[in-house]
């Protein structure tokens, strides 16, 4: 089976940008809510950590969805690398909690693949941008 149409690439763009986008949206009209969630883990400037963590949500998800600047794709992945440590260390969790703590780091793992592939390999056939039909690495 051939996976060569543009649409594979832009569908795969599509769904990493879901959660991102879901969850920036979220940052900016739940401000107090993340805040007061940010606070458990102890981290400093937090009011400023949620607005970087907002920007990076919402623009990067614009970059995943046109395919511009698509590169982007690589500090969305070192965010979620931070995230993850910080906010699904299941290690550290209750018992209770560290099952579905687990999860979420596996889930964020799959993520961070993504966006490595996508980081790696560019936005596909419909993206904008200088990537544009960039031939594929490795081949």
């Amino acid at each position: 089976m051939k996976l060569e149409h543009p649409i594979i690439p832009f569908t795969g763009r599509l769904m990493i940008t879901y959660i991102f986008a879901t969850s920036g949206i979220a940052k900016a009209f739940s401000w107090s809510d993340n805040v007061q969630y940010m606070s458990t883990r102890h981290l400093p400037m937090i009011p400023v950590l949620l607005a970087i963590a907002a920007f990076i949500e919402l623009a990067g998800s614009l970059c995943l969805i046109t395919g511009y600047q698509i590169r982007i794709a690589f500090v969305m992945f070192l965010y979620t690398t931070a995230v993850t440590v910080l906010f699904h260390n299941y290690w550290a969790a209750s018992a209770a909690m560290a099952g579905m703590q687990e999860t979420h780091f596996r889930k964020n793992l799959a993520i961070m693949g993504g966006l490595l592939m996508v980081a790696y390999g560019g936005g596909g056939k419909w993206a904008l941008g200088k990537a544009n039909g960039r031939p594929e690495r490795g081949s």
